[in-house]
């Protein structure tokens, strides 16, 4: 018996190292694209591991493969990992490998797209927001410091899943190099073309020499190729619906031939706070989709399913009128697979015209996750945030100090300024990054807001009096030419009634990195209903409650009596709320409830209503825009 048992030990064994050891190849060749030996096209969907929680990957995954689509594609955002310099962090929701070795055991390819700059409306592109603290960088550009800091994450990115690549046995089949450099160069004319290419070269060279040795791909518009494209590297097409143009500018820069794919294929688009959310016909992208299958072009739908911006990983962008337009915290991005993943009329549309076409198997969609409501959940505890003055010890200096000369990234921070004689006139804050709340002596006075333009207010110090400006952090800037000015807080001099206010300014940190603990405020925490909170109106404020679950399941927060702020379920920060919407809800997983008791901690900046209570609904509110 026991001979038996090491027999079979042994032929597992064996069978899981053949396995693990067995190669595939993946190839550009002849115009296609091959897969051991036979043409293959890609058809991928864009999902991106750290805006889901690892426990839904599986389930995700299989909503691809339901709606027929046999690749998926992924940013790998730096910020998430290079938490501070050299410090890495590959786990839970942030291990990148285990979401690619799911894939793969879902029989699906991976395409990695490592960047080091990804957009994605992520947080700074994917950049730390340390790299600004180093002197003599410039990112995205044949800078040594730059380039250092590349190379090292390229190389502890390998580490990570370098083994996974298609030629070690795994499923990643593609990496791309850079990420719409193109656009890029047509943003940095004050950079030669020169370096521009010289720097893309680089971070090919980068990848190769860290061990990556899968086909490499360039992602720009077909009118950047110019900038975008690096030898060696076949070029893709984003948002491209014309085929000819596809096929005539792959042609000029690929030696005449394909395999042509649009790498970044929009089914939805990102949405900002303040703005409408976007929306894009189902039908349309059915079309498109089938006019595609039809020419054999290869796609990635940019976002297959979009997921959430957790925590403070939004990123942002700007235009003519705005000088910051902050994205919001969901990432549903009217993707086929919604927010929580679930079909959509979009997805049934999809998965119709791939039947038709794709000659695999396609299976039905899994079972959505269970959603619950929660009628009522009662705040039982308020504490001053003005109040962390008392017990918190601050930064002194001459100046207002920007969140990196704080050494903080993320969060807020309270500026405080003292004044033994009365001062009036127009307070100016032209430096202000992004979002401020001003008030004297715990009096609300003024909101300065970036994205409205709006950098100054009529103010009235009295004699002994302090001024109080509580500002946040709304997300770097993502994208265009403004990437490489990202510094946070009040980043220039402060003026009242046109003289500069310096000597004497305190600045508190507030990152909220974790779940404020109301213990610290100690005296100033007050009970819901009491005299004391009532007096809290227009004050910031954070909130806590507990709540008992008997079954766990996604839910959505309703924030739309709130103000502004953020939000942390048991201990996680689940994002950004703000009134202005059109977000009037935030997306809770199932999985990061519990049966038995939760807790409930809400960070709100403007408390224009003293609240007693929360509720959660079971559909998402995106689209109510105040």
């Amino acid at each position: 018996m026991k001979t038996n048992l090491i027999c079979v030990l042994l032929m597992l064994f064996s069978s899981l190292g053949f396995a693990a050891s067995k190669k595939t190849t993946f190839e550009i060749k002849d115009g296609h694209f091959y897969r051991n030996g036979e043409v293959v096209s890609i058809h991928a969907g864009e999902m991106h591991y750290a805006r889901i929680p690892h426990q839904y990957w599986r389930h995700r995954l299989q909503m691809m493969k339901g709606m027929g689509l046999n690749t998926v594609a992924t940013y790998v955002f730096w910020n998430l990992h290079e938490t501070e310099p050299g410090k890495w962090d590959f786990s839970g929701d942030k291990n990148l490998a285990e979401y690619i070795r799911i894939a793969g055991e879902e029989g699906m390819m991976v395409i990695l797209r490592p960047g080091p700059y990804v957009c994605a409306e992520w947080e700074y592109g994917g950049y730390p927001w340390w790299l600004q603290n180093i002197p003599g960088m410039e990112i995205r550009r044949d800078n040594p410091a730059f380039l250092e800091r590349t190379k090292a994450y390229i190389e502890r990115l390998y580490q990570e899943v370098g083994d996974l690549q298609c030629t070690k046995g795994g499923p990643i089949v593609m990496v791309q190099c850079e990420n719409e450099f193109g656009s890029y160069v047509a943003q940095r004319k004050d950079i030669p073309l020169e370096e521009h290419r010289a720097y893309n070269a680089k971070i090919k060279q980068q990848l190769a020499d860290a061990g990556f040795n899968v086909p490499l791909f360039t992602s720009d518009g077909s009118w950047l190729f110019e900038g975008g494209t690096t030898e060696g590297a076949l070029p893709t097409a984003n948002g491209e619906s014309d085929i000819e143009n596809l096929k005539k500018v792959v042609d000029q820069y690929h030696g005449g031939k394909g395999p042509y794919m649009v790498a970044e294929f929009y089914p939805g688009w990102l949405s900002h706070w303040a703005e409408p959310f976007p929306q894009v016909s189902a039908s349309e992208i059915a079309r498109q989709t089938e006019a595609y299958l039809k020419n054999d072009v290869s796609f990635n739908f940019y976002m297959v399913h979009g997921g959430t911006n957790f925590g403070f990983t939004s990123g942002a962008n700007y235009d003519k009128k705005r000088d910051i337009q902050p994205d919001m915290t969901s990432y549903d991005y009217d993707a086929p697979i919604s927010e929580a993943g679930w079909v959509t009329p979009k997805y049934d549309s999809i998965r119709n015209v791939m039947k038709r076409y794709v000659k695999y198997a396609i299976p039905d969609a899994p079972a959505p996750n269970p959603v619950i409501e929660i009628p009522s959940i009662k705040l039982t505890k308020v504490a001053d945030v003005l109040a962390l003055t008392e017990s918190t010890t601050p930064v002194t200096n001459n100046d207002p100090q920007t969140f990196e000369q704080l050494n903080q990234g993320y969060g807020y921070v309270l500026y405080t300024r003292h004044f033994n004689q009365p001062i009036s006139g127009t307070l100016e804050i032209p430096g202000l990054r992004d979002y401020a709340v001003v008030y004297v002596d715990g009096e609300k006075v003024g909101v300065l807001n970036r994205n409205t333009q709006t950098y100054s207010m009529e103010i009235d110090v009295p004699f002994n009096a302090t001024l109080e400006i509580l500002v946040e952090n709304m997300g770097r800037i993502n994208y265009g030419s403004e990437i490489v000015h990202n510094t946070k807080g009040i980043i220039s001099p402060v003026t009242i009634a046109g003289k500069e206010i310096t000597g004497g300014w305190n600045m508190y940190r507030l990152p909220m990195s974790e779940a404020p603990d109301l213990q610290t405020l100690k005296r100033n925490v007050y009970t819901i209903g009491s005299t004391q909170a009532n007096k809290l109106k227009d004050c910031p404020a954070i909130y806590e409650g507990t709540f008992t679950l008997d079954q766990t399941g996604d839910t959505f927060i309703d924030m739309e009596a709130w103000g502004k702020g953020i939000i942390f379920i048991n201990g996680i920060n689940i994002g950004r709320y703000w009134q202005v919407g059109p977000q009037q809800t935030l997306y809770i997983p199932g999985v990061w409830l519990k049966k038995g008791e939760n807790k409930i901690t809400i960070f709100e900046q403007l408390n224009e209503t003293v609240q007693s209570e929360v509720s959660t609904v079971k559909q998402p509110v995106l689209m109510k825009l105040k």
